[in-house]
């Protein structure tokens, strides 16, 4: 179980140091008492590698993705690593000591698998990610829904970039506008209120350019 706390205190005597340790919004309670939990393991982000937030986003999607194929935690980690070197050419790296850039990237080749094969998240997508501008570029890529994960979506022309009536939007060049893919029913809220919706659903428009994937109508 990986959960992010927040370091309130601390005190020193001969024997070691005591932390007092809060985690907002979840109550462990149950978990604790019903399996007599007694060890914890700590990890201390300095700022520098792997920060404990990215550690909770990495293993958490993990987690699904390991529910969706079938593997172990364990198993779908270490292919998952293998599969990120084999897209990026980076070194053998670890969640314990691996950098916040790595990090980062890691969860990129995380949040494009589940878009890919539409693994099912228990959080949001754009809660997942480390990188929205990557995962918003990777939703249009692979038509999903940037706010809820739906398959075959729309592309929304933001305001400032919409096709204007009586242009074919098949021959329209969108290099320089920036999009956004939605399902169906958050295309026409977005509508409704474009601002509004963008700040609701911390996601926004970005200019993509990708020569495969140039014909975005």
């Amino acid at each position: 179980m990986y959960q992010l706390a927040k370091l309130t205190g601390y005190r020193i005597d001969q024997d070691g140091t005591e932390l007092r340790m809060f985690i907002p919004n979840v109550n462990l309670q149950e978990p604790i008492e019903a399996k007599k939990m007694r060890n914890a393991g700590v990890w201390l982000d300095d700022g520098r590698h792997i920060s404990a937030e990215q550690r909770k986003k990495a293993y958490a999607t993990i987690a699904d993705i390991s529910l969706y194929t079938g593997y172990l935690p364990e198993e779908a980690k270490e292919w998952l690593k293998y599969l990120h070197i084999a897209r990026t050419g980076c070194n053998y790296f670890s969640l314990s000591t691996c950098s916040m850039d790595t990090a980062r990237e890691f969860i990129n080749t995380l949040m494009e698998f589940t878009l890919e094969h539409g693994v099912i998240l228990e959080d949001l997508g754009v809660n997942r990610t480390d990188d929205v501008s990557k995962y918003l570029y990777y939703c249009i890529k692979h038509r999903k829904c940037a706010v809820c994960g739906r398959e075959n979506s729309d592309i929304h022309h933001c305001e400032g970039s919409r096709v204007g009536m009586g242009n074919n939007r098949n021959r329209v060049d969108n290099s320089n506008r920036l999009l956004i893919s939605l399902c169906r029913e958050h295309h026409t809220i977005c509508h409704s209120d474009e601002l509004r919706f963008f700040k609701e659903n911390h996601v926004y428009g970005i200019v993509y350019n990708d020569e495969i994937d140039a014909e975005i109508t």
